[in-house]
């Protein structure tokens, strides 16, 4: 009889149990641009500094291929946007296409620094007393999603260290070094408003399409794909191949809304290459792909 239950409660688990897909384990890519400085502190590279700390820590989850700040800041000077140029919810998707990402996390530090109190410890002839911190740290951070410019999500996150003891300035800290802080009182109540924003990447990575590109076009008929298995792709994964349409504006903002697109082939993964950065795949017969077309999991 036991036995009997014991395969029923087997076959049960086959028949729930949610198939193996290629999103299972592909990496969807994603970019953080500079922060905004709005708490008036005066600090230097502030939100520069917090920005980096959210980019290890998506760096360090594992979940996601983070493209690097200084990848940014190379697209955002060759297309003359000017060193101090801030990327905003309207300019996002543009920026963020340049640099092939998913997904755009901007973000600014609205609330940065840390206070101190007297605590009486007890009746002193010499006012006895200890010193207590409180360091506070608020970041404000939005999602774009880069393919329909939309605002996946939006949401402020706090973080807090108390601390009794000897206080440390903090006017000297270069904060665009993070090695230099984060191991601080302000430092760990960044962290934790940081893991904050991290959270809320993980939990809208599903909202938005995993894609990667034709690099190039052999005459074999095979061609090279980004990514490779740096961004989950392996051999044996299929995929389908689209083509970009024009470009829809919403004829009342001027936005960008995407554009449609053709599938132009299907094709499968055969090896891995560059060392991990991109992939060897073979061609359906017929199928016309160029360089710059996306690459789609399969629906």
């Amino acid at each position: 009889m036991r036995a009997h239950r014991l395969v029923l409660l087997l076959f049960s688990f086959l028949i729930v149990a949610p198939p193996t897909h290629v999103d299972a384990q592909l990496k969807k890519r994603v970019a953080v641009g500079r922060f905004e400085d709005r708490t008036g502190s005066g600090y230097h590279s502030l939100g520069d500094g917090v920005a980096d700390m959210l980019i290890t820590a998506l760096v360090k989850s594992g979940k996601f291929m983070v493209v690097e700040r200084q990848e940014i800041e190379r697209v955002i000077q060759e297309q003359k946007f000017g060193e101090s140029f801030m990327v905003t919810p309207e300019t996002a998707p543009k920026v963020g296409q340049l640099v092939g990402v998913e997904l755009f996390v901007i973000g600014a530090v609205t609330e940065f620094g840390t206070k101190e109190s007297n605590i009486s410890v007890g009746l002193s002839a010499f006012g006895g007393g200890v010193t207590k911190r409180l360091a506070r740290a608020v970041v404000d951070v939005r999602l774009v999603n880069t393919t329909t410019g939309e605002i996946l999500a939006s949401e402020t996150f706090e973080g807090e260290e108390s601390t009794t003891g000897i206080s440390v300035s903090t006017q000297d800290i270069d904060f665009g070094n993070t090695s230099s802080w984060s191991d601080t009182d302000i430092g760990k109540a960044t962290r934790e408003a940081v893991d904050g924003c991290v959270g809320l990447v993980t939990s809208n990575m599903d909202k938005v399409e995993w894609g990667g590109k034709v690099l190039k076009v052999n005459a074999d008929g095979t061609i090279l794909i980004k990514p490779g298995s740096e961004g989950g792709v392996k051999p044996g994964d299929e995929f389908v191949v689209v083509r970009k349409g024009e470009e829809i504006k919403d004829p009342d903002t001027g936005l960008s809304m995407g554009a449609e697109e053709e599938q132009v082939g299907e094709i499968a993964v055969v090896e891995d290459a560059l060392k991990g950065k991109a992939a060897k795949a073979k061609v359906a017969g017929g199928a016309k792909v160029q360089v710059g077309d996306i690459v789609r999991q399969k629906k």
